[in-house]
């Protein structure tokens, strides 16, 4: 359903790939699809065509794009998964959110200044939350972002709502990190927080050997009822 296009960066002077999926109809809305360490990979593509098949225009940035070319791996390919690791150690996160940023515009003037919202996961997840308080985006969803309670200093920029998916039983996000989530955000107007019991990390991948059927359905299903009335 989609493919991959150049976009200009947020300064203008060079151009990085997105995954870009279209409805059969057009659109207007859009949402920003933000990857995992995996990169824009098959799942995150096919994250992208439903989102088109349910009649948004959805947009995957590359975002590891400075740092290597392609990047599109597996998560339960343990070479694979420490590459990804290497990837995200050499990511400089705060020029990612100036490229999604970039995409947030791409994706508004596709859809002729309509909404746009994103959904992430892991480090797409915590870029998710970094996006709400650092860009004029219209709605932000995070499953299972990584060191987001050590970004609550930056909540009070955040001026839309957002969604956020926590698997109590994540092996990156520990009990003391998940609760202080809880205690910086719990209270904040824009802000809503559901958790999953007993789940890990990853529990929505779209395939592999991380994903829970039914609690991924449920998250799903809560992000798209969320999207439904935020991005109207």
């Amino acid at each position: 359903m989609g493919n991959m296009q150049a976009i200009s960066t947020l300064s203008g002077d060079g151009e990085f790939p997105c995954y870009v999926a279209a409805p059969d109809g057009t659109p207007t809305a859009a949402i920003i699809v933000i990857q995992e360490i995996f990169g824009v990979n098959a799942g995150i593509r096919a994250k992208c065509d439903e989102w088109a098949a349910a009649g948004y225009l959805a947009v995957a940035p590359d975002l590891f794009w400075r740092i290597n070319d392609g990047t599109d791996l597996d998560a339960d390919i343990q070479a694979e998964f420490e590459t990804a690791l290497d990837l995200m150690g050499k990511f400089d996160q705060d020029q990612g959110i100036r490229d999604i940023e970039a995409a947030i515009h791409f994706a508004r003037d596709s859809v002729n200044g309509g909404k746009v919202g994103c959904v992430g996961y892991c480090l797409g997840g915590r870029l998710a939350f970094m996006t709400a308080a650092r860009t004029d985006i219209n709605a932000s969803v995070g499953y299972y972002g990584v060191g987001i309670d050590g970004l609550l200093g930056e909540k009070n920029a955040i001026a839309h709502e957002v969604m956020l998916h926590i698997p109590t039983a994540d092996g990156f996000v520990p009990a003391d990190a998940q609760a202080a989530m809880h205690a910086g955000l719990d209270d904040h107007p824009k802000v809503a927080l559901h958790d999953y019991e007993g789940l890990d990390h990853g529990f929505a991948a779209q395939f592999g050997q991380r994903r829970d059927e039914a609690a991924a359905n449920l998250a799903d299903s809560r992000t798209a009822a969320f999207f439904k009335e935020h991005l109207a």
